[in-house]
């Protein structure tokens, strides 16, 4: 199951997590889309639920996805907390590759907020 949360604390929260729908890439995809229009800042909290894999297309999709919103979210993102099970510095170190801002990578959602609330004083 997917979901985007935009809350008012300007914590922008997406999750593909278990029980896994035929919807679902679609709808990470569009969640992605979301993300990448928001012109004002933000820090954003990942959530993945396990190693499913996108579609061929899908993949092609997120990474044209990365490239056509890297100066958006350069701009904007202040930081970025992934959740994962098996989530650990070689995670991070592959996003950090694509982007500017702080990225932490974290098995727990907990650390993940407390990281996204260190950087979120530049957040209005």
């Amino acid at each position: 199951m997917v979901s985007l949360d935009i809350g008012a604390d300007a914590i922008l929260t997406l999750r593909y997590l278990p029980p896994y729908l035929d919807s679902d890439e679609r709808a990470y995809l569009d969640a992605l889309a979301r993300i990448g229009e928001r012109a004002e800042p933000y820090v954003l909290l990942t959530i993945f639920g396990g190693r499913r894999a996108l579609s061929q297309a899908g993949e092609r999709e997120q990474a044209l996805w990365f490239k056509a919103t890297k100066a958006r979210l350069s701009q904007f993102c202040q930081a970025c907390a992934i959740i994962r099970p098996d989530a650990d510095e070689k995670t991070a170190e592959i996003f950090r590759r694509l982007w500017p801002f702080p990225i932490i990578a974290e098995r727990e959602e907990e650390a993940g907020r407390a990281f996204l609330l260190q950087h979120q004083a530049a957040v209005p």
